[in-house]
């Protein structure tokens, strides 16, 4: 509908036929997450109608997020485009105009996003003509109120470090360490930065180590940041607008609010092409919406010898398993696992490729090798064994499965994916079937609508001979997943067990046309086939 409702809006706008062929493919290639071909073919499209303004506009977006020259020729045809005056306005700084510069910034059309870039904008420009003063003068509305108050001040800050009032620099960059208790990975390089050249290094240091101290992915990148300490992050106004636009993205796609960020991005890598944090940014809204192969072409561009490449080749290895290039993903995770030999996050990651491709045995082997790195596990280590004992399950040692699901319960009694797994392996075995019921019952009140879990609690009832309670539950399981077999297939047992027939051969039959597991298949097979007169 949308695809037609497209074509019809350029026949109305006077289009040629052969627009909106190309047109159409733009758009195919928009819902695919090629941005390149997208741009290539609405371009293609204006080349036959270049006075369309829905082409126009349509093909300056996209020519902006595929980084094509083309946005900037079509940009000054779009005079009520917030995003087309600013990359105009970008031109001058690029080019070393900076008072036209600062002249284009305050002119920019009011929008929120637009409203709350202009200031640091400005003040860079103004930086950059040595107006120091101004600039932070520019910047004080903002840091004295507003949910944004931080931003101004991470800005204030580091234009007084580029031009060297270390005085004030320090104050700012303490304010900013006050208003933010728990940096983020790339305001800890900032804050590290400064207090390391300013002679603090062991408080520089403790800002670095700090963001490792939870276990996450992110000690991956400890090494390389302490390595890198002294660095300065910003030494002039072009890198410090890109900073500005891929902060600015970064707080978008934290609030839902993403439309915009990849072109904010794109505009901060004109200014900086090597900026990790626009790249990492630029990855994460790709994957976000599923475009998997796009997340991994970002971070490939981003280089080895940075700082954050640990981290980086451990996403980029997540990326490659869910496009089908697993083998490239093993060899990364295998070296990450051998450069960090104190680490157990690539052997977990390891672990989930091979689960993935349903090598269990070797995702035993990965987890077990994750586990021993642990030092001491932690509420947040939940998960591994979680991981590993699932992986036991497909392998059929249920001794182990049943350990590790007991030791993930016992660092974190309330998850719900635990409770779940153990509760309905139990009813599958006919054991524990009261504590089993109870385990799902936890489970359920944490994920009300999940129907999985309601489809687990409805086979325990049945197990412990509630018919009429298992129908109702296991109908709305279906309702919840309507083409998860194993559902389908429980909802023809809680069928037959009521006395509906034909209802039950029904749903089994349903089952098997939704691709069940080898194991499921063949219990609904079996049961076809002890219906008199029926058969699968």
């Amino acid at each position: 509908m949308k695809l037609m409702t497209a074509a019809l809006v350029l026949i109305a706008t006077g289009a040629h036929a052969a627009d909106y062929g190309a047109y159409l493919a733009s758009q195919f290639a928009v819902s695919q997450g090629d941005i390149d071909l997208a741009a290539s073919q609405i371009v293609t499209a204006l080349g036959s109608d270049p006075n369309n303004p829905t082409l126009e506009k349509d093909a300056f977006a996209l020519s902006l997020m595929a980084g094509r020259k083309e946005a900037e020729i079509l940009a000054p045809k779009l005079p009520d485009n917030e995003i087309a005056q600013l990359l105009l306005a970008d031109v001058n700084a690029r080019g070393g105009d900076w008072v036209r510069a600062e002249l284009a910034y305050a002119e920019l059309p009011h929008d929120p996003v637009l409203d709350a870039l202009r200031p640091l904008l400005i003040a860079w420009a103004q930086q950059e003509q040595g107006l120091t003063d101004r600039a932070l003068d520019t910047l004080q509305a903002g840091i004295n109120g507003g949910h944004l108050a931080a931003f101004y001040l991470l800005h204030a800050a580091l234009i007084a470090d580029v031009s060297h009032r270390d005085g004030l620099a320090d104050r700012l960059y303490g304010a900013l360490q006050k208003e933010a208790a728990e940096p983020n990975v790339r305001l800890a390089q900032i804050l590290a930065s400064w207090q390391s050249r300013s002679g603090h290094k062991d408080a520089a240091r403790q800002t670095i180590l700090s963001l490792g101290r939870d276990g996450s992915d992110i000690a991956l990148a400890v090494p390389g940041l302490l390595a890198n300490i002294e660095q300065p992050q910003i030494i002039n106004a072009r890198q410090g607008i890109a900073e500005a636009y891929a902060g600015m993205a970064g707080a978008l796609r934290a609030e839902n609010q993403a439309a915009l960020a990849p072109m904010l991005l794109q505009l901060a890598l004109m200014m900086q092409p090597d900026l990790t944090e626009a790249h990492l940014v630029a990855a994460d809204l790709a994957a976000a919406d599923h475009h998997y192969a796009d997340a991994a072409a970002a971070l490939r561009r981003v280089p080895p010898d940075d700082p954050l490449a640990g981290v980086v080749q451990l996403h980029l290895a997540a990326y490659e398993t869910r496009i089908g290039e697993t083998a490239q993903a093993v060899t990364q995770l295998q070296a990450l696992a051998k450069a960090f030999p104190d680490q157990a996050e690539p052997l977990a990651r390891l672990g989930d490729t091979y689960a993935e491709q349903s090598k269990y045995a070797d995702a035993v082997g990965a987890y077990s090798g994750a586990l021993a790195r642990l030092k001491q596990p932690t509420k947040l280590d939940w998960s591994l064994y979680y991981a590993r004992g699932a992986s036991f399950e497909r392998v059929h040692d249920w001794p182990r499965a049943e350990a590790d699901m007991r030791a993930a319960l016992k660092l974190s009694p309330d998850q719900p994916a635990v409770l779940n797994f153990l509760g309905f392996s139990w009813t599958e075995q006919n054991r524990n079937l009261p504590e089993a019921r109870d385990m799902i019952q936890r489970a359920l009140e944490q994920r009300p609508n999940d129907g999985a879990i309601v489809d687990s609690l409805g086979w325990v009832v049945l197990r412990l001979g509630d018919v009429h309670r298992a129908v109702q539950l296991l109908q709305q399981a279906a309702e919840l997943d309507p083409v998860d077999p194993t559902i389908t297939g429980h909802l023809g047992d809680a069928y037959w067990e009521a006395g509906r027939r034909v209802e039950a051969e029904d749903q089994w039959r349903r089952a098997l046309v939704l691709n069940p597991g080898p194991d499921e298949a063949a219990r609904i097979e079996a049961r076809l086939k002890s219906v008199p007169g029926s058969g699968p």
